[in-house]
């Protein structure tokens, strides 16, 4: 089954929907399916090297999911949030998030048996 995961938040924005949602996306790989994650608004920072957890947060969101994108998971980010969204606007996105626009996400949206978002 292929299933695509939108994420939108910040990463670090005191709850722990990201954090769940790579979790999850680490269990549906595991568990056979083929996972594609889409990053757009302020969730862009996740694919940035110098998105780093704030004190006191014991995960590593970045590596997170930079590890799915070592098993396989493919990861597009949106190009125009760029320089429009997160903290970290204008820095780049790190090896292996693919910078991507709207076009390229709704021909995942269509090509996925599942879509979820965060």
């Amino acid at each position: 089954m292929k299933i695509l995961v939108i994420f939108n938040r910040e990463p670090y924005d005191s709850t722990d929907v990201t954090w769940n949602g790579l979790r999850l996306a680490d269990t549906l790989l595991k568990n056979g399916h083929e996972v594609r994650i889409f990053l757009m608004n302020d969730s862009v920072d996740m694919a940035r090297d110098v998105c780093k957890p704030p004190e006191g947060y014991d995960q590593d969101l970045s590596h997170m999911l930079k590890e799915l994108i070592a098993k396989g998971v493919a990861v597009r980010v949106c190009g125009t949030c760029m320089a429009r969204c997160g903290i970290y606007k204008n820095y780049p996105y790190f090896d292996g998030a693919e910078k991507s626009t709207m076009q390229a996400l709704s021909e995942w949206v269509v090509d996925s048996d599942r879509i979820m978002t965060f």
